[in-house]
């Protein structure tokens, strides 16, 4: 993103590669090779709006609550998105160190905090504790 100091880092100025699913491949292929509108800018995805110019985080902000909004949905942010993609791949079998690579996180401390364990799933194998009734 524009104005974040190394172009291509991600969170911590990390460079980090990650698995491109087939379709997002190529819709990229297509974006680039019929969407993308014509400029110097090095940056992959551009506004709409001329003068083209790099999206800013706040524009990736307004598209996921305007989704959400088409949706019936009430509005959601990048944090309840992160943890319910930790929850999903937690429920799905996922371990900890897994889910930290999915959203880039060097601390399974901080990662804990978003897969968060299903609790109604969880009392149906909760064993109970020796000697109390269940």
């Amino acid at each position: 993103m524009a104005g974040r100091g190394d172009r291509g880092a991600g969170k911590a100025r990390r460079r980090d590669r990650l698995p491109l699913p087939v379709d997002v491949g190529q819709a990229l292929v297509d974006y680039l090779t019929d969407g993308r509108p014509v400029s110097g800018c090095p940056q992959l995805l551009l506004t709409i709006y001329a003068p083209p110019r790099p999206l800013h985080p706040s524009t990736i902000t307004g598209i996921v609550y305007r989704a959400c909004r088409r949706a019936g949905l009430a509005r959601v942010g990048g944090h309840r998105l992160r943890h319910a993609l930790a929850t999903e791949l937690l429920r799905r079998g996922a371990d900890l160190i897994e889910i930290a690579q999915v959203l880039r996180q060097s601390d399974l401390g901080t990662t804990s905090g978003y897969a968060k364990i299903d609790r109604a799933v969880l009392r149906t194998v909760a064993q109970p504790w020796p000697g109390t009734r269940r």
